[in-house]
């Protein structure tokens, strides 16, 4: 079976210290905030797609510590709440999946918040790099773990990786 690929009316490109950011939206809000390679599609943005990439370069200056975007992911039910979960997880924090799983009151979902953060379709601003491992690991991130390292970092100066806690 083919995997359906979402198809956005509106995407932005936005390079940052991070790598290159393809910000994707429809009439109701952001859809999309991904990492890519290169551009993939011709840049075709509307209000929220500029507002997005605004409010992104400054999170990148380090000038923005929360987003005000209209957000249009697509997902179940439950992605959709653990991905609000995720959006209360403040600047420059973290919190484990069995967190999440407990602000859900579903402490037994560890392993399916895992697989929602993995699918959160929006990048930075609904922040699943804030997620780690309850050992303090930093376990999966779609953009890659050196770059969930680097987000962190950029959050939290403080923020240290313990030694042998990257983990894929």
């Amino acid at each position: 079976m083919a995997k359906h690929i979402p198809i956005y009316p509106h995407c932005e490109y936005l390079p940052t210290t991070s790598g290159l950011l393809k910000i994707c939206a429809n009439e109701q809000g952001i859809s999309a905030i991904t990492f890519v390679m290169q551009e993939d599609a011709p840049a075709i943005g509307n209000t929220v797609t500029k507002e997005a990439k605004q409010q992104l370069s400054e999170y990148f200056n380090q000038q923005r510590k929360a987003f005000d975007l209209p957000l249009a992911p697509v997902g179940t039910e439950f992605q959709q709440n653990v991905w609000q979960q995720l959006c209360a997880i403040p600047y420059g924090e973290t919190c484990s999946y069995a967190d999440i799983a407990k602000q859900l009151n579903n402490p037994n979902a560890v392993r399916a918040v895992g697989s929602a953060n993995g699918k959160n379709p929006i990048s930075i601003v609904v922040p699943c790099h804030r997620v780690i491992g309850a050992n303090g690991t930093l376990t999966g991130y779609a953009g890659g773990l050196t770059r969930k390292a680097a987000l962190l970092t950029l959050e939290n100066p403080n923020f240290t990786v313990p030694t042998g806690k990257l983990t894929t």
